[in-house]
């Protein structure tokens, strides 16, 4: 039987890291409701497409539109068997809202799967449920990782990491990992 899985999505949210798992997840039985604060139901939020094209850290061009499928001021939690919290610059605004360090924080206190790629791990930070995790993220998240009393995991870009519950890579390379280790986590069986 599906879960029922919360996609915590912004303005400027990575494009691969919010479209790769939502329709990953849909594909394999799984319900997916992506909301932003302040948005509903057929609104959608703007991506970033970020490459890694030989500079000191990727470089960003505008991506899709990404139509948001629930309205986040009617989520309650407790109705979502597990969250994804993807990357890219909305991470770091998102983690200012109350409500949504409310949230993550119900998921995290109900041992629910936690799915954090890139720099989703900020707003994990901020919601202070990473203490005594083996926690991935963009290599420039490693600093508020650690002080958020996480263990930084420095691994290849296309990896991923389990640590209970919570499933982090660093960046969208790195899907394959991520989403196989999500997807064990949440029990998922796959048949071929």
């Amino acid at each position: 039987m599906g879960k029922k899985i919360l996609l915590l999505t912004g303005d400027y949210t990575e494009d691969y890291e919010t479209m790769v798992p939502f329709q990953a997840l849909l594909a394999v039985g799984h319900t997916v409701h992506a909301v932003c604060p302040d948005k509903k139901a057929g609104e959608y939020v703007h991506t970033a497409i970020h490459d890694f094209e030989g500079a000191q850290t990727y470089s960003e061009k505008p991506g899709h539109r990404f139509t948001l499928n629930a309205t986040f001021a009617e989520v309650k939690p407790q109705d979502y068997d597990a969250l994804v919290v993807p990357g890219g610059r909305s991470p770091e605004y998102l983690r200012m809202n109350k409500q949504v360090i409310s949230l993550v924080q119900h998921f995290s206190r109900e041992n629910k799967p936690i799915a954090a790629i890139c720099h989703g791990a900020q707003l994990l930070a901020a919601a202070g449920v990473l203490r005594g995790k083996r926690v991935s993220a963009y290599p420039a998240c490693a600093a508020e990782v650690e002080l958020a009393g996480a263990s930084y995991a420095e691994i290849p870009v296309d990896q991923a990491v389990t640590d209970g519950k919570l499933v982090t890579a660093p960046a969208w390379p790195a899907h394959p990992a991520w989403i196989a280790q999500f997807l064990s986590v949440l029990g998922t069986r796959i048949e071929a």
